[in-house]
């Protein structure tokens, strides 16, 4: 990663311009498009080869597919909440559904691709002002679903491995979109710099609600069982447990990223890019 210590965003849309910072950190925006200028000593640096990103980032943005998937997805989740709601459940705890937030109710596409076009690795500072900035897009379906969950008097959580000073900007854009429910008790970032589990923050809301539905892109989203897996041991998990999607987990694309990705890496996040490719194309099957 290619440490971009002070870099800032300035708001979506606005006319061509570039603002310097304090550590020589120039940042803009030329039309729509985001741009990262960065100092001369990291402009030498090599840049990042994320040419096999491309193809999930464009299918994100450009397909047909893309936006059908997410249509469906919240279809379907409406209708087990449906079949839940017409169910008796007695003396059970109050409804709730729990969501992950990037690439299952917002789209951070935007961020991936400027990533791209500049040849720049991700980096923390980066992506937080971006949380911070709360331009991302909503999914298709998000809002509808989880507003119709909300006045079947559902409770949702927004369970998200944001950090704690990216909440705010979270808040922000989560509301700016139409999502409902939005508070300091819903939307339950991560706050142990340790672990990215969402286990306990789970079995916090577990503890009071009746959990009817999770939603999220990634399989850790829904579970503890599939966390720090293999590639074959998180196949081998979802065949185990692969009468809960579609009924109770209910998944999202995300082809740009994620763990699926880290355990092709072995979760060695140490790697160079250029032994990330050689991982890539050894476990591809031909």
């Amino acid at each position: 990663m290619r440490p971009f210590n002070s870099v800032r965003l300035i708001p979506h849309g606005a006319p061509v311009m570039f603002a310097a910072l304090s550590l020589g950190v120039a940042i803009g925006v030329l039309g729509t498009r985001l741009v990262f200028v960065a100092p001369a000593q990291a402009q030498n640096a090599a840049r990042a080869d994320n040419e096999y990103q491309v193809g999930a980032v464009l299918w994100q943005q450009s397909s047909g597919e893309w936006r059908a998937l997410s249509y469906q997805a919240f279809a379907l989740a409406r209708m087990m909440l449906d079949r839940d709601l017409g169910s008796r459940h007695r003396g059970a705890l109050p409804r709730a559904i729990v969501v992950d937030v990037d690439e299952t109710i917002m789209d951070n596409s935007v961020f991936q691709a400027t990533l791209i076009k500049q040849q720049l690795a991700y980096d923390g500072k980066l992506w937080t002002d971006w949380v911070n900035r709360a331009g991302a897009a909503a999914l298709p379906g998000a809002v509808d679903f989880l507003r119709y969950a909300t006045a079947q008097r559902t409770r949702v959580f927004y369970i998200t491995n944001r950090k704690e000073i990216e909440k705010e900007g979270t808040r922000t854009n989560l509301i700016k979109l139409g999502f409902p429910d939005v508070t300091n008790e819903t939307l339950l970032v991560r706050t142990d710099p340790n672990s990215s589990s969402k286990e306990a923050r789970r079995q916090s809301v577990s503890a009071r609600y009746r959990i009817v539905l999770l939603m999220g892109d990634n399989l850790n989203d829904f579970a503890d069982f599939f966390e720090k897996k293999t590639v074959a041991d998180r196949i081998a998990a979802v065949e185990e447990h692969r009468g809960e999607f579609g009924n109770r987990f209910i998944v999202l694309p995300n082809p740009m990223y994620g763990d699926w990705e880290n355990a092709v890496y072995e979760y060695n996040f140490k790697l160079t890019e250029e032994q990330k490719a050689v991982k890539r194309k050894a476990t591809l099957k031909d």
